[in-house]
């Protein structure tokens, strides 16, 4: 989607300085207002159309999981990115069920902010890797976008690939990991050649690399 008109919503104006200041180089990305709560979005709304909304959760008056069930039910077509410093996830699963495509943490960077808005504004789910962790056990099955750096093109692991990725980065043996995991070492390997192959790297050095760039380590 080219020319994202993006809204912020937050309560401090430091982090609306910061993220304008941010995204003012993106030649696709356009930010056209902000507000300091769920009130004020919705006021914003009111005169203006935008694609995505960056949502803050915790803010006065009415908070990002609330102004996210109004805007979807009164503008189903506006995209909300819950970005805040909260990584709960009883608060992540709360603002997603009240409509948030995308949760992401404040201190991302740029490169993951501009991924996760383009993301958002097509109409996909988008996490950061600390929040899709989370959400493993709550949304399996769902197909979401996970910030993974050098690895943009890696397919999504299981639940047990997680695991077993987990265990590896973190120095067990096969055997130790198929102990821990209650599976046989086959198994294990059988899970180790299907990571390799998923996340389209050569050896063990990869999957850690992955794992620790992902945030599963």
């Amino acid at each position: 989607m080219e020319n994202i008109k993006v809204i912020i919503v937050d309560d401090h104006q430091i982090i609306i300085d910061g993220l304008k200041s941010l995204l003012s180089g993106h030649e696709n990305i356009q930010v056209i207002g902000t507000a300091g709560n769920g009130i004020e979005a919705l006021k914003e709304l009111a005169e203006k159309k935008c694609h995505v909304m960056i949502m803050d959760v915790k803010m006065p008056e009415m908070n990002g999981i609330e102004a996210t069930a109004a805007i979807k039910k009164k503008y189903p077509d506006v995209n909300i990115l819950a970005l805040t410093t909260y990584g709960e996830k009883k608060l992540i699963q709360e603002i997603i069920k009240a409509g948030a495509t995308g949760y992401i943490l404040k201190n991302t960077g740029k490169q993951e902010l501009d991924a996760a808005i383009l993301a958002v504004a097509n109409g996909q789910k988008y996490y950061s890797s600390e929040v899709a962790m989370k959400l493993l056990d709550a949304d399996q099955g769902s197909k979401v976008t996970v910030y993974k750096g050098d690895f943009e093109d890696a397919e999504v692991l299981t639940q047990r690939e997680i695991d077993v990725l987990r265990l590896i980065a973190n120095e067990h043996t096969t055997a130790e990991i198929g102990e821990k995991l209650f599976i046989s070492v086959n198994t294990v390997e059988t899970h180790r050649k299907h990571l390799i192959q998923k996340l389209n790297v050569k050896n063990v050095a990869g999957l850690v690399k992955y794992a620790i760039q992902s945030g599963y380590v």
